[in-house]
């Protein structure tokens, strides 16, 4: 029981931080859409895209390094040098990524804003840095508390910039580089991380470990940005700016459910890897999974019975055809979810290789989709082809996982979960009378399948609530 209460307890913390921060940024869509046009968005959205393209290739891959490291080092000495090495290279990228302006100028994507990009990858990687590298030191707490506030600080700085002085473009990318600067210099003086820095505690051998690790994590980080953001250069190409702003925003609805997914899967990683050793871990992680998945459906119906209701209350009168995308795009996260699950599997035993050639997989079956459908369908075709490729990948994952974990992936009820979810997306795009009571239906359908997997949830977590409630009253 002891792993299923620090997952919950990771969970939770995660939770409270996490929540409290994408929340709050979601209140600002409103916000977004009124200050900005929709190809001004699309500007926006653009720039920070490219940056999370840029941010794994130039920190050498060591962002995501530095959690797995952290983790495995138990002297304190072994955890300095793991951020040691890991900074000296996310600093050496910060100097080469200053190179690239030029180049991100002629692209003709940015219109004058190319020196924001590097801008926002420096700060980026120093601030991720050192908040997962706190994570893998157990951390969470911290962790969690540096996520509100930042996120606290961007939002702040949004209002000034956009409201207050109305910097458009410029604004809505400078308020998170200025939050995360900030939140950089929290974390190196509250934890004293400067001290790490001694050149002493540069570890060459550490270094190539960290390297052989990571390295192959950087095109899977790549492949994963072409299958979520390649598909938006294409449409601003073929149907311009304003049909990719829509898109764009459209996509803020699924990340409510990549919230969910996202927050679980941190806490995940690190019970799936420090409990590795455990005879049972075969009934944890088919446990965990039929748990996860049950709730990732059922959230995922929600989104889209809600989708139009989201789109009236949250975006402005320009966006008022975004809808009409979220529907796929939710179901695509599903199995993006489902897809960030099996890589844990890959964490756990080191199979950096693997995530790899899968998301290459990806990648490639996404691009060609896309060439296929977006002049067909407009944005609703890079809808579909961003669907098509994660449930691909899924199925590969599940298949391929089990060479490292034998657990129960549930296909019967995936393949129900998956047909139900299907009927509902397409009541709802068609139009069809009452498409609102199909969606209904489905809500239901998907809670009475899922009943057992959800009962079995709520059992451990309160199982697990007041184990600890007893205990401290035990003291």
């Amino acid at each position: 029981m002891d792993k299923y209460k620090k997952l919950v307890s990771n969970t939770a913390i995660l939770s409270v931080g996490t929540l409290a921060s994408k929340l709050l940024v979601y209140l600002l869509l409103p916000l977004y859409t009124d200050c900005l046009s929709p190809t001004e968005y699309s500007t926006a959205d653009l720039i920070a895209q490219t940056a999370n393209l840029l941010l794994p290739l130039l920190a050498v891959g060591m962002v995501d390094g530095i959690f797995r490291f952290a983790i495995d080092s138990e002297a304190e000495s072994g955890k300095e040098k793991v951020f040691c090495v890991s900074t000296y290279m996310v600093a050496l990228g910060s100097l080469i990524s200053l190179a690239l302006i030029p180049l991100l100028h002629i692209s003709g994507f940015f219109e004058g804003y190319s020196w924001l990009i590097p801008l926002y990858v420096i700060a980026s990687n120093f601030h991720m840095s050192a908040a997962h590298f706190l994570r893998g030191c157990g951390k969470t707490k911290l962790f969690s508390f540096q996520g509100i506030i930042c996120t606290a600080l961007t939002i702040a700085l949004n209002i000034l910039f956009l409201v207050v002085f109305d910097m458009g473009v410029l604004g809505y990318v400078l308020s998170v580089v200025i939050a995360d600067i900030l939140m950089t210099f929290f974390l190196y003086f509250k934890e004293k991380l400067w001290k790490y820095l001694r050149p002493s505690n540069f570890d060459r051998t550490l270094l190539h470990k960290m390297i052989k690790y990571s390295v192959p994590m950087i095109p899977t980080t790549v492949f994963w940005w072409v299958t979520n953001v390649a598909d938006r250069y294409m449409i601003d190409y073929f149907d311009g700016g304003e049909i990719n702003g829509l898109y764009a925003v459209a996509f803020k609805v699924p990340t409510l459910l990549i919230l969910v997914s996202g927050i679980f899967s941190e806490a995940w990683q690190y019970s799936a890897v420090t409990d590795g050793n455990d005879e049972d871990r075969q009934r944890f992680f088919s446990r965990v999974f039929d748990s996860f998945q049950s709730i990732i459906f059922i959230a995922a119906s929600a989104l889209i019975l809600l989708a139009k209701f989201f789109t009236e209350v949250l975006l402005a009168d320009a966006y008022a055809k975004a809808w009409q995308y979220m529907p796929v795009l939710i179901a695509a996260t599903v199995f993006s979810s489902l897809v960030t699950f099996m890589s844990s599997v890959y964490v756990k035993h080191k199979r950096s290789v693997n995530s790899f050639v899968t998301a290459m997989i990806g990648a490639l079956s996404n691009m060609l989709l896309n060439f296929l459908l977006i002049p067909r369908f407009s944005a609703q075709g890079a809808a579909i082809a961003t669907l098509a490729c994660y449930v691909i990948v899924y199925i590969i994952r599940a298949i391929d996982s089990q060479r490292y974990e034998k657990f129960n992936t549930k296909p019967v009820v995936m393949l129900l979960n998956t047909l139900i979810i299907a009927f509902q997306c397409t009541t709802m795009l068609l139009e069809i009378k009452y498409w609102w009571l199909c969606g209904i239906a489905s809500f239901a359908a998907l809670g009475i399948i899922n009943m057992r997997a959800l009962l079995s949830s709520v059992k451990t977590v309160f199982g697990s609530v007041f184990s600890r409630l007893g205990g401290k009253k035990a003291l």
